[in-house]
């Protein structure tokens, strides 16, 4: 019993020792893993940063085209309108 008594701390202490080390490496690693993630994120930040620019030109021109089709869409409505009540128009005015 005095033996196991007197082991019994050393191993424990050995169990100790290597589970600190094994937690070490492990912290370790984990260290550089999340600088290599804080990397991929930095450079995904800027590629898309400087994509930024061309979408808001695709944008601006988009806006510029929907702004332009309105616009001819409008003309050539109310040609048409000013067309048909002209007719109505002659129409009423024969039939007086």
């Amino acid at each position: 019993m005095e033996t196991l008594n007197m082991v019994m701390p050393v191993i424990l202490y050995m169990l100790t020792s290597i589970l600190i080390v094994i937690l070490i490496i492990l912290g370790i690693k984990l260290i550089r893993t999340v600088d290599k993630f804080n990397d991929l994120a930095d450079n995904v930040t800027k590629k898309v940063n400087t994509l930024n620019g061309f979408f808001g030109l695709i944008d601006t021109v988009t806006d510029k085209v929907s702004f332009l089709s309105d616009r001819l869409v409008d003309s050539i409505t109310s040609l048409i309108s000013r067309i048909f009540t002209k007719k109505d128009k002659r129409k009423d005015d024969n039939n007086e």
